[in-house]
């Protein structure tokens, strides 16, 4: 199996709702690793930045307030597998539709208000990862 790193966020209504300690258990209890993580507090154009793969769709705009709407937590995953293994730790989008046992499940409240956000593919982590991280604040 890979060493992969992934990125993953505790959105702001997890952080807003004291959970980031929560979603941390899950992804360590998950058998990945945080080799980099910060708290920040996203500006509504850093927001738009990083979401701008999704800049045409209807909830870009919900999304991006959203997001920029208080404090977040940015992590550096690492693990076997780490991409796929987050999204399993993370459940569904819809926290409705999510497994037991997963984060969006025990957390999360809407689509959009579902307490993680997570890399979905090996480009896409390594862009998000640079997003918020250079390589001298990941650690091994």
């Amino acid at each position: 199996m890979a060493i992969e790193r992934t990125l993953s966020i505790v959105k702001p209504d997890a952080v807003a709702a004291n959970r980031i300690g929560k979603v941390m258990s899950f992804l360590e209890s998950g058998g990945l690793r945080i080799i980099a993580m910060r708290m920040i507090h996203m500006s509504k154009r850093e927001a738009e930045g990083f979401y701008a793969v999704h800049r045409e769709r209807p909830f870009f705009e919900s999304l991006t307030k959203f997001m920029s709407s208080g404090p977040a937590v940015v992590m550096v995953l690492e693990g076997e597998n780490a991409i796929a293994r987050n999204r399993e730790i993370m459940g569904a989008t819809d926290p409705a539709k999510a497994g037991e046992g997963t984060i969006r499940k025990a957390l999360g409240t809407s689509i959009e208000h579902n307490a993680v956000h997570g890399s979905d593919a090996p480009e896409t982590a390594r862009v998000e990862i640079a997003y918020f991280f250079s390589a001298l604040e990941i650690c091994r």
